[in-house]
């Protein structure tokens, strides 16, 4: 089966990678993707729902390869127990939150051989520090360890009047409190569910979202050309 489908630029990405790449995103209306069409790009990204088996495996005959699987999951908020210890991470939390990302994120999609070797961890350093001036996700809340070093971290955004979404979360042995951080966010902004997305193969992440309350919702394929 033919692919219909448009090819977007992905500016923020191509000015911080370097590259010139672009998204497919299907579309019955839009033209046939060609290999023709294709070439002009550097990197061409596709992000497609496992359900649609056809639309993938056509892809695949383009040249589109799997990378990562993604499972996005939603939680109900309820009235959530306080977390003692909570902190809004400000400017002088930026340096040690960048270090932390970069370790705990290093494995991702934007990963060698598709991006640089430093890629990934750059990426998701600078995440942090947007979520923490505010520029990406809204906030980003932390915990600390006794001696004052930062033990997790997690940033969130508001999406609309009803949801919110966990943006990226890490700290060992910290879940629970971080997942109960997030969620007397939401509430305290009149959320009524709190989404999450992870990768397939993070089954300690899948784990924890579960025992939080979360029920997945889709999954889906990323494909890199």
């Amino acid at each position: 089966m033919p692919v219909r489908a448009s090819i977007e630029p992905l500016g923020w990405e191509n000015a911080f990678f370097g590259i010139n790449s672009a998204l497919v995103r299907p579309d019955p209306a839009a033209p046939e993707l060609t290999i023709a069409a294709l070439e002009g790009w550097t990197r061409v990204q596709a992000k497609i729902a496992a359900a649609e088996t056809g639309t993938l495996d056509a892809l695949q005959r383009l040249g589109f390869s799997l990378v990562e699987g993604e499972v996005d999951l939603a939680l109900s908020v309820a009235e959530a127990a306080p977390i003692s210890g909570v902190e809004i991470a400000n400017i002088t939390d930026i340096a040690p939150l960048r270090r932390l990302a970069a370790q705990a994120f290093a494995q991702s999609r934007f990963r060698p051989p598709w991006y640089a070797a430093e890629a990934s961890a750059r990426f998701y350093a600078q995440w942090i520090e947007n979520a923490v001036r505010g520029t990406f996700d809204h906030q980003c809340l932390l915990l600390r360890a006794a001696d004052g070093t930062i033990r997790g971290y997690v940033s969130l955004r508001e999406l609309n009047d009803a949801e919110a979404r966990i943006g990226l979360l890490a700290g060992r042995g910290a879940g629970a409190e971080l997942m109960q951080a997030a969620l007397g966010w939401a509430q305290a902004r009149g959320k009524k569910r709190l989404r999450v997305a992870t990768q397939m193969g993070n089954t300690a992440a899948l784990k924890r979202y579960i025992q939080s309350g979360a029920n997945i919702e889709s999954t889906a394929y990323w494909l890199y050309r």
